[in-house]
C-alpha cells in the first residue's frame, strides 16, 4: 500500500485576495475548482509545475470570522531555487513576518493571517 500526499486545506475569508496573493507571492495557479450551484462554498485548488502537492484554498459564503488555523505553529513550507530573489519580492509585497537569518529561512503570512515558510533549496 503506498500512500501521496494530494493536498493540504486552509479556510480563506476573501477567495480574490488569497488568489491573488499565492499567484503573486509563490507562483500558484488555480488547477481546479469544485462547489454547488447555489454559491454557498468553493473549493479551489491551487498547484503549479514544481511540484503534484495542490493547496486547497476553502471559501465559505458570508463568513466575516477569522478562522483558526491552527496557530503560528502551524504552516506550509516552500522551497525557493532563488531565495534573495524571493526575499525581495516578498519584502515588496510586505507579507514577511518572521526571520531566521541563522537557519537561512522566512516566514510570509497570507491574508488571512497563515504563515508560509520560505527555505532556500539545498
Amino acid at each position: 500500500m503506498n500512500f501521496k500526499m494530494a493536498h493540504t486545506e486552509i479556510h480563506v475569508l476573501d477567495l480574490d485576495a488569497s488568489l491573488n496573493f499565492y499567484e503573486r507571492a509563490l507562483g500558484l495557479v488555480s488547477v481546479r475548482e469544485k462547489g454547488p450551484e447555489d454559491g454557498s462554498w468553493k473549493l479551489v485548488f491551487l498547484g503549479n509545475d514544481s511540484s503534484d502537492h495542490l493547496l486547497e484554498l476553502t471559501w465559505n459564503r458570508g463568513r466575516v470570522e477569522p478562522y483558526n488555523q491552527g496557530g503560528r505553529d502551524i504552516h506550509l513550507a516552500f522551497e525557493v531555487d532563488d531565495i534573495d530573489a524571493a526575499h525581495e519580492l516578498h519584502e515588496s509585497m510586505g507579507c514577511i513576518v518572521k526571520e531566521n537569518p541563522s537557519m537561512g529561512i522566512y516566514f510570509i503570512e497570507d491574508p488571512d493571517g497563515f504563515y508560509i515558510e520560505i527555505v532556500p533549496a539545498r
